[in-house]
């Protein structure tokens, strides 16, 4: 346990922060998972329009250093290439 005082902030900064960063991650996750739904339902229309999404939440989680700036492009890479992919075998 922190004894100064300058500890017990940080220790109630961490705390704060960490539920902070694990909600935005959650929220991402979920919003990948919607994509990923929509492809294996054979609507990638809507898979794009989920996919503007992600990708405004995965930045946003990058901008303020929740997840890696790599990790945010590397989402947005797979989510395209899939959503590509599926594109092209449906038409």
């Amino acid at each position: 346990m922190p004894h100064s005082a300058s500890a017990k902030k940080r220790l109630r900064q961490n705390l704060r922060n960490r539920e902070r960063n694990r909600a935005a991650k959650s929220v991402i996750k979920t919003e990948i998972r919607k994509v990923l739904e929509s492809l294996r339902g054979g609507d990638v229309p809507a898979a794009k329009e989920q996919l503007r999404t992600v990708a405004k939440k995965v930045d946003q989680a990058a901008a303020k250093n929740i997840v890696h700036r790599n990790r945010a492009a590397r989402v947005k890479s797979r989510l395209s290439a899939r959503i590509v992919k599926a594109s092209k075998t449906r038409g």
